[in-house]
Formats: structure tokens, C-alpha cells, sequence
């Protein structure tokens, strides 16, 4: 039986839908923007996280209001349907709102309905090292001395930093980035800069390389089996696309949009064998919680980028949960306690 055809019969009663914005400053260029879906019914209420980046598209979904007409007898098949043509982004906060309003109204858990018992989560933190460079993960281990990290490397990379960070043995996952579209080109790494980052650090796995350059490549080809990927991910199909199969991915259940295809993904990998590890998109919210609930099912052990939120902030307040974060799902719906 299917992931998908565990939870797809859920029925629920749709009320109509509110929506929450929610705004944290990161840097000086950069304030975060959410917004939280409240979907209503039954004297219940779901809740998911539209992690959409821009934030201008926020302010105008928000301003917008509820001008979907939701309000009837569901299930969570056919609920989705009435996403269809939605961002990734957007569908992903009504799906998930969905499933947790049908888990609580029928005082459900998700993992009671899967079949499958949380785990605790190990995470790592996803940071830059700034002005400070490897000083900084030394302060935060300093407070979390067990603290592992995902970072990204870049063109000022040198042999020295790398050598530092290879002392410190506490890098899981070096993420290039070059599967996007808005890195700065002066930031992207050359091949020095890749060969000096994958054989400097064995054990990391090497996220969203270039593998169209042949210079690069060449550096990459004895290491592919460290290779995965993130950007490019958002369905089974873009598992086949790849340019070789790969033995891990990074699943960011958001990217997916449905319920459905995230469910698709993870009984393809499982079929494959590919080990999976979690990605969050900077929520702010009940969103966090839900990827991390999702990882504690998943992929618990895995280099999970899940931290809680506020490893986000600047600068890391004291008093944080070191890896790995005990289960912690609510007894009913799709919520994790601790976020």
C-alpha cells in the first residue's frame, strides 16, 4: 500500500480559511516573510506555512484574504484538487493545513495513520560564516560542542579556512549552489576551489555542484557517489533527469507542493534506495515543525537541515536544543511541539 493511499480517504469539513503573516529580519538586505493558513472547520482548525520567497507576492497574498470558496465535505484527495495550478510554495501550506485539519478532526496522528513511530531528529545547522569564518562555528560549538553544520562554499574559500574547518571535523553537507539561477557569479567556486572542498572534506556530502563544467566535473567524478541534490528536486521526474543516478537526495517536502507528490518521492526513493535527508526554506512557523515531523518518519538519522528556528537569528540566543531533538509530534494532527 502506498504512503499516499494511507492518508488520501482522510475526509474533512472546510469552514473557510484564515491567513497570518509572519516577518523576521535576518540581515540587513534580508527580512524573512511567511504566511500561515489557518484552515477552519468542525470547530477545528489546520494549520500549514506558505513559505514563498518574494516578499512582495506575500503582501499581496495576504492582502488579498480568503478568496478561495472552500467551505465543504472534503477528503484529502479532493481537497488537493482544488490546488491544482497553486506555487509549489502556496499548495504546500493548504495541503499541509488540509492534512492536519483532517488528522484533528478525526483525533488522528500522522504517524498513527502511517504506521510509523517518530524518531528523534539529528540536524545540522545551515550557516554562513560571514566576517567571522571559522570562529564562528567554534563559538557555536563552544555552546553545542556535538553541533554539526551544512555550509556553502564560495570563490574566497581558501586553503587555509578549509584546512580549519577540516580540523574541526564538524561539516556534514557542503552546498554549492549552483543549481540556481540568483547566485552572484564573483561568489560561485572555480575547480581549485572544488578540489580543495571535496578532498579537504571526505566524509560531506557535496550538494547542487556544477557537473556541466568539465573542469569540474572532472574534480566531482570519483566523488559521485557523495554527490545530491536540492534545487533541481520538486518530483519523481526529477529524480530521472538527473545527470547520474544519485545514492542520496535532499527532500524539502514544500518544493513538492502536494501532499501527493511529496508521498510519490518518498516511496520512489525508498524503491531505489536512495537515503534522504531533510531541508527546511526558512519557516517561521508551524511550517518548521512539520518538516521536522516529517524527518523524525523519514530520514532520522540523516544530516536533516531542520534546525530549530532560531539558529536562525542573529545573533544564536543562548539556551538552544542540541542534535538530535527528541520526538515530539502532538498527540493529534500534523504538529510538532518542539519547532
Amino acid at each position: 500500500m502506498s504512503t499516499y493511499s494511507l492518508v488520501s480517504g482522510l475526509p474533512l469539513v472546510v469552514d473557510g480559511y484564515e491567513l497570518e503573516g509572519l516577518v523576521q529580519p535576518v540581515s540587513s538586505d534580508f527580512v524573512r516573510h511567511t504566511t500561515v493558513i489557518h484552515l477552519l472547520g468542525a470547530g477545528e482548525e489546520g494549520v500549514g506555512e506558505d513559505v514563498t520567497y518574494e516578499a512582495e507576492e506575500q503582501a499581496r497574498f495576504q492582502g488579498a484574504g480568503p478568496s478561495l470558496d472552500l467551505a465543504d465535505a472534503h477528503t484529502l484527495a479532493s481537497i488537493s484538487e482544488r490546488f491544482e495550478g497553486m506555487p509549489d510554495y502556496r499548495r504546500w501550506g493548504f495541503e499541509s493545513a488540509a492534512l492536519d485539519l483532517a488528522l484533528r478532526q478525526g483525533g488522528l496522528s500522522l504517524h498513527e495513520v502511517l504506521g510509523r513511530t517518530p524518531q528523534p531528529v539529528n540536524f545540522v545547522v545551515s550557516t554562513g560564516l560571514g566576517s567571522e569564518g571559522v570562529d564562528r562555528l567554534r563559538g557555536l560549538r563552544e555552546q553545542h560542542p556535538g553541533l554539526r553544520f551544512k555550509l556553502g562554499p564560495t570563490s574566497d574559500w581558501d586553503e587555509a579556512l578549509v584546512a580549519a574547518l577540516a580540523a574541526l571535523d564538524c561539516v556534514d553537507v557542503v552546498d554549492f549552489k549552483e543549481a540556481y539561477t540568483w547566485r552572484e557569479p564573483e561568489r560561485t567556486p572555480g575547480p581549485d576551489v572544488y578540489r580543495l572542498v571535496v578532498e579537504s572534506l571526505p566524509a560531506a556530502l557535496i550538494e547542487d555542484p556544477d557537473t556541466a563544467d568539465p573542469e569540474k566535473a572532472a574534480v566531482l567524478e570519483p566523488h559521485r557517489t557523495r554527490v545530491t541534490w536540492d534545487a533541481p528536486i520538486h518530483s519523481v521526474a526529477d529524480i530521472d533527469a538527473l545527470p547520474f543516478p544519485p545514492r542520496t537526495l535532499n527532500s524539502k517536502p514544500s518544493r513538492f507542493g502536494s501532499v501527493r507528490g511529496l508521498c510519490d518521492f518518498y516511496g520512489a526513493c525508498a524503491e531505489r534506495g536512495i537515503e534522504l535527508y531533510g531541508g527546511g526554506q526558512f519557516e517561521l512557523g508551524p511550517g518548521r515543525g512539520q518538516i521536522q515531523y516529517l524527518a523524525s518518519l523519514f530520514h532520522p538519522g540523516s544530516p536533516n537541515d531542520v534546525a530549530p528556528g532560531a539558529y536562525n537569528r542573529v545573533p544564536v540566543p543562548d539556551g538552544l536544543p542540541d542534535s538530535p531533538l527528541p520526538a515530539a509530534p502532538e498527540q493529534i494532527g500534523f504538529r510538532w511541539l518542539q519547532a
